[in-house]
């Protein structure tokens, strides 16, 4: 069977594809025809329903959660991994909760924008724009503040910026979970053996990664643009992890919670069919 695929160009997916790509392990019959885009645009696309398989936000997925299921390989959670609110002077948390602030975005339903609403309800004043470009737009004054994600945690500094908050370490907090930032969805029209059996698939594929960690690097380097390998470790390391092999019980309660607390707050619809995918 082929079937559609989509997940971002950042190392952490480009590490957790990369031997599903490149047929390094068995594909079980499956073929994969894949697309490569910012995660707010995969979470587009999935609203849209174009794709068989698709990397997306935790919070956008809330909104299709009707037409697609939850793997439970291929996830990123954490802890101290979250999203960073930053800006180029000095800024206090009262003058973001006083909802004074031009806040740059990576996207309306990426879950750094969810918790930045639950963490600052009345910081209203959000503009998305793509997440590689939200450093650039704060120094250049066009933004007070902008929510970071991915590899800019690690350059945001080395340009002039300072933190304002950690909302992975506010969830943490708030929560004792770990942040559910990302996963991976198939359609609930497809059959249920082959969503067992792309689910093997991809844990093969995180496994094989893990394993043979020199293997994915022409892949990941490709896509990496002008980060450096120290970066581009850390990004790997940081949002790979054994949530990313299987969510097992704990990450499944730390989406449970997110959505629980995304229900309580009223800023996503509600949901009738379940989450994660049926036990195999």
């Amino acid at each position: 069977m082929d079937l559609t695929l989509g997940f971002s160009p950042c190392p952490n997916d480009c590490f957790i594809f990369d031997a599903l790509v490149h047929g390094r392990i068995d594909l079980e019959g499956l073929t994969f025809r894949t697309q490569l885009a910012d995660v707010e645009a995969l979470n587009t696309a999935a609203f849209a329903g174009e794709a068989d398989i698709t990397k997306l936000s935790f919070h956008a997925y809330a909104y299709c959660a009707n037409d697609y299921v939850l793997l439970d390989a291929g996830s990123a959670l954490g802890n101290n991994c979250g999203p960073l609110l930053i800006s180029k002077r000095p800024t206090t948390r009262d003058e973001v909760a006083a909802g004074h602030l031009r806040i740059a975005i990576p996207g309306v339903y990426t879950t750094a924008n969810f918790l930045l609403g639950l963490a600052f309800p009345h910081a209203t004043d959000r503009t998305p724009i793509l997440f590689s470009e939200i450093e650039g737009a704060v120094l250049d004054g066009r933004f007070d503040a902008g929510l970071i994600i991915h590899e800019n945690r690690f350059t945001y500094e080395a340009k002039g910026l300072g933190k304002i908050i950690d909302l992975g370490e506010f969830w943490e907090g708030e929560t004792g979970a770990p942040i559910p930032l990302g996963g991976i969805v198939i359609r609930r029209s497809l059959p249920a053996d082959v969503q067992q059996r792309v689910n093997r698939v991809l844990r093969r594929s995180v496994e094989y990664a893990f394993a043979h960690r020199e293997a994915s690097l022409p892949y990941v380097r490709a896509h990496a643009q002008e980060m450096s390998d120290e970066v581009m470790y850390k990004h790997i390391d940081l949002y790979v992890n054994q949530y990313s092999v299987d969510l097992g019980p704990a990450g499944r309660e730390a989406v449970d919670v997110l959505f629980s607390r995304a229900r309580a707050t009223g800023v996503i619809p509600p949901i009738e069919q379940p989450l994660f995918l049926a036990p195999r």
